[in-house]
């Protein structure tokens, strides 16, 4: 199954755009002009069309060369003027552009019923052309590519680079896939990897049904919300299931593109949460790719607190936005993801965490907690790393080393670190942290 035609998503002819505010001019701490019109992404089936608002920003003097893309706003939000934030000024002085459109439930802006139908449709049929998660939402960002490029007086081909969280991190991360004129994404909560739950893994599902407490509506989703009763419920069985993860995977997921992203020179950053219900397997993911780069802030996920200890002082998305666009101008380059090794020794466990020499990392903080829950159980989500449970590195050569001491009664431990590095633009720090890969090492009795 081929979820997206390409050709259809770059067709300008087929927007069927309704200006609701011309371009104008948009005075504030940075003068820009903007404006706001309506799209129609497709049809979701014959005869049912997904329309949606984006609204243009352009430096007032100039052409925007390429431009940040997010999903993370609302219809009655994009009626308003945009007002950038200091990231975005430094963007668009720097000649770079804004589109923002809506990546929502289209319940949440009085058009429930389309959600129903189309939820209906998929159950029925695992059709993802009727998932609005699979197919409408990365189509989104996808036709809001095509309908700025459209404006060829206000936008000349550069790079694109999208941003979000939670259904505006999976989005860019599927779309970044299937369209070569996106060359970034930064994406917070939501899904990077092809962990067994996620492909209905009949043992992991087992491990997972045998915890106690109650599962929410995301535990074990495959890129999202969880939809295996409702496909049932309409008639699919198990086997239908496991045959459609396995199909679609391949245009889903980061860690099924790597190669290719990377031959393409795609920047990525990810922000899973340590917690989250939608990225409930960071054992697995950072067993078999340690090399997708990640920040892990102890203790976040959807309404987390995080941890005491928690970075409150990174920047990574400004820090990651002006390296893509002016990496010229940017001084400094983001850390890449480095090697873990530990070792038991005694009552004690010794970690080593090794960058590439002249990395510049400025810091490092490891944190720990004892026989977590598995993969997406309520245990998992609910306990939280322990206040005392993290300490300073000591940093010897290239490497940042630390000594836990051990539970006597614990079977396994999960660990990670971080890292700070300042990277500076126009002379002003922005701290941006990588982390270790997320790793459980089982306990010798």
């Amino acid at each position: 199954m081929q979820v997206f035609d390409m050709e259809e998503i770059r067709d300008p002819g087929t927007l069927q755009i309704k200006v609701l505010q011309d371009w104008h001019k948009v005075q504030g701490p940075i003068a820009t002009r903007q404006k706001l019109v309506t799209i129609n992404v497709g049809d979701l089936w014959p005869g049912q069309e997904y329309r949606i608002p984006v609204r243009m920003v352009v430096p007032s003097n100039r052409k925007a060369k390429g431009f940040h893309l997010t999903g993370g706003s609302s219809p009655s939000r994009l009626q308003k003027d945009a007002r950038p934030n200091p990231t975005e000024r430094e963007l668009l002085e720097g000649g770079v552009g804004l589109v923002i459109t809506v990546v929502q439930e289209p319940g949440t802006y009085g058009q429930r019923a389309l959600s129903q139908a189309a939820e209906k449709r998929f159950a029925e049929t695992l059709n993802p052309r009727f998932k609005i998660q699979y197919w409408a939402w990365p189509a989104t960002l996808m036709r809001a590519i095509t309908t700025a490029y459209a404006e060829k007086d206000h936008f000349e081909k550069g790079k694109v680079a999208a941003s979000g969280g939670s259904k505006n991190g999976a989005s860019p991360s599927m779309a970044i896939i299937h369209d070569e004129r996106m060359t970034a994404v930064h994406a917070t909560v939501s899904p990077i990897w092809d962990s067994p739950l996620r492909m209905n893994d009949e043992d992991a599902w087992k491990v997972l049904r045998d915890q106690p407490g109650r599962r929410g509506g995301f535990t074990g989703g495959h890129f999202g919300p969880n939809f295996n009763e409702r496909v049932l419920d309409a008639g699919g069985t198990w086997k239908d299931l496991q045959n459609f993860a396995r199909d679609i995977s391949d245009q889903v997921f980061i860690s099924r593109n790597l190669k290719a992203l990377r031959k393409r020179g795609v920047d990525m950053l990810f922000h899973p949460g340590t917690h989250d219900f939608v990225a409930f397997d960071m054992a697995w993911g950072g067993k078999h790719h340690p090399t997708i780069p990640v920040y892990l802030g102890a203790n976040s996920g959807h309404g987390k607190r995080g941890h005491p200890k928690t970075e409150r002082d990174q920047q990574n998305k400004s820090g990651f936005m002006l390296k893509h666009f002016f990496p010229d101008e940017t001084k400094g380059d983001l850390l890449a993801p480095p090697q873990v090794k530990s070792e038991l020794k005694g009552k004690t466990l010794k970690v080593s965490v090794s960058f590439a020499p002249d990395s510049g990392e400025e810091s490092g903080r490891i944190w720990w907690i004892f026989d977590r829950a598995p993969d997406g159980s309520p245990n998992y989500i609910s306990e939280m790393i322990p206040d005392d449970q993290t300490m300073e590195m000591e940093k010897v050569g290239n490497q940042w080393t630390a000594t836990i001491k051990l539970d006597p009664k614990a079977k396994r431990i999960d660990f990670f670190s971080n890292h700070r590095k300042t990277l500076r633009y126009k002379e002003s720090p922005y701290r941006t942290y990588m982390s270790s890969p997320y790793t459980r090492v089982k306990l010798e009795k």
